[in-house]
């Protein structure tokens, strides 16, 4: 029986929304009960604890940004695989976790969480004074500004590009023909969003402000995967976007998630 395992759910084929995606995990993940630092190699991870746990796979798009968060924090966590083939996020004890069913979840001390992007911020609030800020610590309006792409990569970006994601890599993993018409009408889409994200980053450095934040780091899974394939010509083809996207991808905590993504 063909599944799409969409960032943490077990879905049917198409009909689909596509707002959640990542590609299929291992059933015999090898790194159980492992920590993962982003003060050390993640290619040499330790046996010693964490207070922060992440339970979740490394290829999963909502997964990999929790994991590009607590990395540019510079926090200790532990990755605790869950085994999504054999429907373990649908079983307790994960629903414990997550009734949703859904992955990731964190859980951090007493305190448990579900959904990647509050997740984020309550990585980014909680450990304000660590690492990279991740929320711009200027006035009231640069906040608003934050908050306000924060929810134009939720409702605006993610839903189109998880979609052509989907068509473009994930229906080949399951035997399935991508439709080059839906491809053509979401591509469409996304370029009018992007030249909006165009005209944004020719009056400042990153989407909220001249600083990195969550707002950016939050495009960076959906990103990763459109960026091997044709769709690419998208953002490449718009400079201060192309620029962003180098810029955004070259941070050292991105790269130990992809680290993580390939074992």
């Amino acid at each position: 029986m063909m599944r799409t395992i969409l960032q943490g759910r077990l879905l049917p084929p198409p009909p689909i929304n596509l707002r959640h995606s990542s590609l299929l995990s291992s059933p015999s993940h090898s790194h159980s009960n492992l920590k993962f630092t982003s003060k050390s190699s993640p290619s040499t991870p330790t046996l010693t604890m964490a207070s922060i746990k992440v339970h979740g796979v490394p290829m999963s798009t909502a997964t990999m940004r929790v994991l590009a968060a607590l990395y540019e924090k510079e926090l200790d966590f532990e990755l605790i695989p869950v085994d999504m083939r054999a429907g373990a996020h649908k079983q307790e004890p994960f629903l414990s976790l997550n009734p949703f069913g859904q992955i990731p979840a964190l859980q951090d001390g007493d305190l448990t969480l579900f959904e990647s992007r509050a997740i984020t911020e309550y990585i980014a609030d909680e450990y304000s004074e660590k690492g990279e800020k991740l929320l711009c610590p200027g006035c009231n309006k640069v906040k608003a500004l934050t908050k306000v792409w924060l929810q134009v990569e939720g409702q605006q970006f993610d839903p189109i590009a998880s979609k052509i994601a989907f068509e473009r890599i994930f229906k080949g993993m399951f035997g399935m023909t991508t439709d080059p018409a839906a491809v053509q009408e979401l591509e469409g889409k996304l370029v009018r969003v992007l030249d909006i994200y165009e005209a944004r980053l020719s009056k400042s450095e990153f989407l909220a402000c001249d600083c990195f934040t969550l707002a950016d780091l939050h495009h960076l899974p959906v990103i990763h995967y459109l960026m091997g394939t044709d769709s690419k010509t998208l953002f490449e083809s718009r400079p201060k976007v192309s620029e962003w996207i180098k810029k955004i991808t070259a941070r050292p905590a991105w790269a130990k998630v992809l680290e993580l993504h390939k074992q």
